[in-house]
């Protein structure tokens, strides 16, 4: 048999072949190792045909890429914690070192897909450097500042971000102060307005505003009479310009702690080639 027709019968198994057998083999070892999933992952590792091992394979890749990404976040997260904290400070080293603490950024890392932006990945930075930099707020406090970050989109904070220093700002002048345009009232954007106050609202984030008196306590509101025959109360609108809103005491603490940035105490860059 001449070298020509040995290399007809026996054809090289197309680029990255080998990588989908291993992808496969690795799928059905992790099914004999979690009972629950097995069946299911056994299945797919299956049902994948040699003709579509290159496809799998990008498939793998693609994944291996995105974990390397959220690992390349969580390593530039923790250093940037660290360049803004004293740990000369007895105080600051013990509390980095504590159990509560690393709970704290434990369950931060577990939960990191919450951070899908540069600017939430910002807001959970500031958060475990002040909280391991002051004790403001209780760590159950920290924690469920955390658990917002994963629960609330970039908007809500924009609105929580408005109010702040704005006692008794409308709803108007919350959505053109977040850099809003005119919407029809019955809009979806209008609904989704809607929505992102009564999230804060129902979340204890924001409330309406009230006066109180020497002692703190609220002062009760004077009720407005609509005169006889003027029919039903006409419904409130998204962009409403007469009730006010205020931050609560934890919306004023989240400020403190995810949007106030700790200045720099360690300058560093990043190593190139040409250094």
């Amino acid at each position: 048999m001449s070298d020509e027709e040995e290399n007809t019968e026996d054809p090289k198994l197309p680029e990255g072949s080998k990588s989908a057998k291993i992808a496969r083999g690795t799928l059905q070892a992790i099914g004999g190792a979690v009972p629950f999933a097995g069946g299911v992952l056994s299945a797919i590792a299956g049902a994948w045909s040699e003709g579509e091992q290159e496809k799998v394979n990008r498939f793998f890749e693609h994944w291996v890429r995105m974990l390397q990404d959220e690992l390349k976040e969580k390593e530039e997260t923790i250093i940037e914690i660290m360049a803004r904290l004293d740990l000369h400070d007895e105080a600051i080293a013990q509390r980095v070192e504590s159990k509560e603490y690393q709970s704290l950024v434990k369950k931060t890392f577990r939960e990191w897909s919450g951070a899908e932006s540069d600017e939430k990945r910002v807001y959970i930075r500031n958060i475990l450097a002040n909280a391991a930099a002051s004790k403001v707020s209780s760590d159950d406090v920290v924690r469920m500042f955390i658990d917002w970050i994963n629960r609330y989109s970039e908007m809500h904070f924009q609105v929580i971000a408005a109010i702040y220093n704005s006692e008794g700002i409308t709803r108007g002048e919350i959505w053109r102060k977040i850099g809003k345009g005119p919407v029809r009232e019955d809009s979806p954007d209008a609904d989704l307005y809607k929505l992102l106050i009564r999230d804060l609202s129902t979340g204890g984030i924001i409330r309406q505003h009230r006066e109180y008196d020497y002692y703190g306590n609220p002062v009760a509101k004077t009720p407005q009479r609509r005169p006889k025959g003027s029919g039903s109360k006409p419904p409130v609108s998204a962009f409403d310009e007469n009730e006010g809103y205020d931050l609560t005491g934890l919306g004023q603490q989240f400020i403190h702690y995810a949007m106030s940035d700790l200045p720099l105490r360690i300058e560093f860059r990043e190593e190139t080639n040409e250094s």
